[in-house]
């Protein structure tokens, strides 16, 4: 990746907390219980799976600039969303969170020199990875979610109406990390 490209991808990764928080300005809180099937997650859930992403994006960025070339942990979302109870937790705690972490990440990757985006990290899924693979991943990850939340919105919206919800329809699904 190009100096261009990497600076339009670092002003898409910063501006991810605002456009996360202007897009839920569009679903009523109280709807963001609902779950569009069995196997689909709330806007709830999917907040607080973006935290615990943004927290694993924040340390695995942060390995691969001090310690390159080291490994960086894989987990099971599914497992975290129900083991961690995100249906139970505070949504705005987890905004917040996550608001914070990619502010204070954004800073750093802003201030790298050209040589760190070089750097890689060894992903037990993945394989290895430099800086601007973990760059194009993390920056794709929310706007992929925040469509997901419209979707989960869509359907909410449908079964307000006594119509069926389509669960195909863009309901994001991501594979495990």
């Amino acid at each position: 990746m190009n100096a261009e490209e990497r600076n339009e991808k670092l002003a898409v990764y910063a501006r991810a907390g605002e456009e996360l928080a202007e897009a839920l300005k569009g679903f009523p809180k109280s709807m963001w219980t609902y779950k569009p099937g069995p196997d689909r997650w709330s806007i709830r859930q999917i907040l607080h799976h973006l935290a615990d992403s943004e927290a694993n994006g924040y340390v695995r960025c942060r390995r691969a600039i001090a310690e390159p070339g080291g490994s960086v942990m894989a987990y099971d979302q599914e497992k975290w969303v129900a083991g961690l109870r995100h249906q139970d937790q505070d949504a705005d705690e987890a905004v917040q969170l996550f608001k914070l972490m990619r502010r204070i990440n954004a800073r750093l990757l802003q201030s790298l020199p050209p040589s760190a985006w070089a750097n890689t990290m060894a992903h037990p899924e993945l394989g290895p990875m430099t800086l601007d693979d973990w760059l194009v991943i993390y920056t794709a990850h929310t706007p992929a979610h925040i469509e997901q939340m419209h979707a989960t919105h869509a359907a909410w919206l449908a079964s307000q109406k006594g119509k069926p919800a389509d669960p195909d329809k863009s309901l994001y699904q991501q594979p495990k990390r």
